[in-house]
């Protein structure tokens, strides 16, 4: 069930750092809670995961907003490219795999992100592999160090077996291993 979740727009494997890097990329501080609710007959994922950068606010919009790079860096997630761009609106497709215990199952994401520059993206499913899907990335300057808090929240349901209280522990997993993968990207950027 990973990029499930970063596909829930952004989910590949950062680059391992070098020894010298190391220290420099240590892992951001980042804090993140997974529950699962019960809403209108669904089992929904409810998801919250912050974690502050070096980066500033524009360094970490640049990158947020390169979604046909995501790829690149966000784990599990194999392709991801703009279909269209209209103003603020943004359409977008995803393809990934999402893994737990021994299954494997492709997922496809059509998915439309709203952009408020500098401030928030707010995504929305289209169509694909999710029953429900939106999720939200806010940046927050945070004046003294010149660097981004950077929030991710999200509810999701998806189209396929999703094991219980299971389910809670993978997708906090996978929040984490994207969360870090994107934060180490963007401190990355800052060097």
């Amino acid at each position: 069930m990973k990029p499930l979740l970063l596909l829930l727009l952004f989910g590949l494997v950062a680059p391992a750092p070098s020894p010298a890097q190391a220290t420099r990329l240590d892992p951001p501080k980042l804090e993140v809670s997974v529950n699962r609710v019960n809403l209108d007959a669904l089992h929904m994922y409810e998801v919250g995961a912050s974690g502050t950068v070096q980066a500033s606010p524009a360094s970490v919009w640049k990158v947020l907003t390169s979604y046909d790079k995501m790829d690149e860096f966000v784990p599990d997630l194999q392709s991801c490219r703009v279909l269209s761009r209209n103003g603020n609106e943004v359409i977008i497709e995803q393809f990934g795999t999402a893994r737990f215990l021994f299954m494997s199952k492709s997922i496809h994401l059509i998915v439309r992100a709203t952009e408020q520059p500098m401030s928030t993206i707010d995504i929305a499913l289209i169509s694909g592999d999710m029953k429900h899907y939106e999720s939200r990335w806010e940046l927050q300057p945070v004046p003294e160090t010149g660097g981004t808090r950077v929030l991710y929240s999200g509810r999701m349901v998806p189209n396929f077996y999703v094991p219980g209280l299971l389910g809670t522990n993978i997708i906090r997993g996978d929040i984490e291993r994207m969360m870090v993968a994107v934060l180490s990207r963007l401190d990355k950027r800052e060097q």
